[in-house]
């Protein structure tokens, strides 16, 4: 009777393994040839500059639906404040408009599902940053272009409404980066604009519109072609020899942003991100800023004695809806952040409310795996608050283990335990904040 018992664990615990290992496998994909910079010339230092960052703001217009059953399922199965992200955009534009920035930058994922409906409000809100002297500079983000998840809601239903293609994408955002560039690449929406003397803006596109399917999800993970690799190379050797400063822009992340991102989550990286982060680091690329995982987020990279920051910016529509100041002076970076999610609705429960929303689309999302591998109801309660905690803590930035809440295991089952364990690294490394800081910072070059 003993051996019987066991056996279905057994049984159920290898078929879990297999199934990590296999979500967690690479995919095949062909090597890049970088074209590493080998001088050993002094950076040049930073031109002046103060700018804005936003990024992931999933514009949605409620012409696309806002109740019913389809709606509710997609509410429930992400973080985002869809219903909320036209006033939090307008809400972040007011506050960047009275800060004077010299620009703005906008590191994709600009609409929900790319919807064209959602695209043409989303530049008409830019347009305002435009009109008050501010130039906008955006790219892509893997939600934006050919997305077959471009849809309608409508009661129980989800019906195909129209997204756009990468040239329609650089007609909607013409005035928004794509008019001003002074290089473009011919195989991607990659571009470098000046906006600032001095001081050249890498804008990549690391997005897989082309391999989109219809009937299919969009494809999450990014990485560029050997084609856009070559551009590249030769952008910043120019970059080099006309002693131009390079910051970048890209929607993927460039370093791991917590030890273990890319075994749970590679999709947000970029592919061959540590080639990569070489790559322009060894160009005296030293930040970049990168969103889509929607978490506040710096993190530090070293190729050969030569850094790299990726700066992630978080959502605007996932609390705490952050927004970006850069202040660059005297070859420093100064870094603060502005939440808006405690500022859009004063004298309500908004706030709360959104940090709440996060923890339970989580913790919903944790349940359905936790289901599939049939861990019992009251094992998933108590691993799916752990969970929901530990990502809102990286969402946050600048996490802070003292708040951490302790797992009782003592309450798990053997099965409950053992799944646990094996998960253990994601809620180790979302808690821990690898260095720098997350939220206010300055770097020293």
């Amino acid at each position: 009777m003993k051996q019987s018992n066991q056996k279905p664990v057994l049984l159920i615990a290898v078929a879990f393994l297999c199934a990590v290992a296999f979500s967690c496998a690479k995919e095949k994909t062909a090597v890049l040839k970088y074209d590493y910079n080998t001088r050993t010339e002094t950076p040049p230092a930073y031109p002046d500059a103060f700018f804005s960052v936003i990024s992931d703001t999933h514009l949605y217009d409620s012409s696309l639906g806002s109740g019913g059953a389809a709606f509710e399922k997609t509410m429930n199965s992400d973080r985002k404040l869809l219903l909320d992200s036209q006033d939090l955009l307008d809400y972040a534009i007011n506050g960047i408009i009275a800060s004077q920035v010299n620009f703005v930058l906008v590191s994709g994922d600009l609409t929900k599902d790319g919807e064209l409906v959602n695209h043409i409000i989303s530049a008409q809100k830019l347009k305002k940053l435009t009109g008050a002297g501010i130039p906008v500079f955006v790219v892509p983000g893997n939600h934006d272009i050919n997305n077959p998840d471009a849809v309608r809601y409508n009661g129980d239903a989800a019906e195909p409404v129209a997204s756009i293609s990468a040239d329609d994408f650089a007609r909607i955002y013409g005035n928004f980066g794509y008019n001003a560039a002074i290089l473009r690449d011919n195989d991607s929406l990659s571009y470098v604009a000046e906006p600032v003397e001095g001081l050249w803006l890498l804008a990549l596109d690391a997005c897989r519109y082309r391999e989109n399917v219809p009937g299919k999800h969009e494809i999450v993970s990014g990485k560029i072609s050997q084609k856009t690799a070559d551009w590249t190379a030769d952008v910043l050797r120019e970059a080099s020899d006309k002693n131009k400063a390079v910051i970048a822009v890209m929607h993927h992340g460039a370093v791991e942003h917590w030890d273990g991102q890319r075994k749970l989550h590679p999709d947000y990286l970029i592919q061959d991100y540590a080639s990569f982060g070489n790559f322009l680091a060894s160009w005296n690329v030293r930040v970049i800023f990168t969103g889509h995982y929607h978490a506040q987020d710096v993190t530090r990279g070293e190729y050969n004695g030569k850094p790299i920051y990726d700066i992630e910016t978080g959502s605007l529509v996932t609390a705490t809806c952050p927004v970006r100041y850069v202040d660059i002076k005297n070859n420093e970076v100064n870094i603060r952040t502005e939440t808006i999610v405690d500022r859009l609705y004063p004298g309500t429960a908004f706030a709360p409310n959104a940090i709440a929303f996060v923890k339970k689309t989580v913790m919903l999302e944790a349940e359905s795996v936790l289901r599939n591998f049939k861990v019992s109801e009251k094992d998933i309660a108590i691993i799916t608050d752990a969970v929901g905690d530990a990502f809102n803590a990286h969402y946050n930035g600048d996490e802070n283990p003292s708040l951490r809440k302790s797992v009782e295991k003592s309450k798990l089952g053997l099965w409950g335990r053992f799944v646990l364990g094996q998960q253990q690294y994601v809620l180790d490394g979302l808690w821990a904040d690898l260095k720098p800081a997350d939220n206010h910072i300055k770097l020293q070059f």
